[in-house]
């Protein structure tokens, strides 16, 4: 079985910054990729970022410039980095990975969610 563990949200101010974590761990034989998925009160779950195996990532066209999105290999973490946070920015962020296990076929995971708030 694996499991996510998210971390890092809160209440900010905007143009503040907020740094995710993402820890997966149990039984992993391959990792494709990580990242993060947002939805906001009444809208559906969007793309924010994410990073491949090789460390090719891509992004949401309303984050690139802000949000980086890294990787920790060795210690099976990924961690988005969130700068000149936006009202629009609010929502609950869900870490997924995409990871093929020991004793499981390919599929993605989904962390518990974190809840950004943006305001003044």
């Amino acid at each position: 079985q694996v499991q996510l563990v998210e971390s890092g949200g809160g209440l900010v101010q905007p143009g503040g910054s907020l740094r995710l974590s993402c820890a997966a761990s149990g039984s992993i034989f391959i990792f494709y990729a990580m990242g993060w998925y947002r939805q906001a009160p009444g809208k559906q779950r969007d793309l924010v970022a994410r990073i491949t195996n090789g460390g090719s990532t891509n992004y949401a066209d309303s984050v690139k410039g802000r949000f980086t999105i890294s990787r920790d290999n060795t210690k099976n973490t990924a961690y988005l980095q969130m700068n000149n946070l936006k009202p629009e920015d609010t929502a609950v962020y869900y870490c997924y990975a995409d990871i093929r296990g020991f004793s499981s076929s390919r599929r993605d995971y989904w962390g518990q969610g974190t809840q950004v708030t943006v305001s003044s």
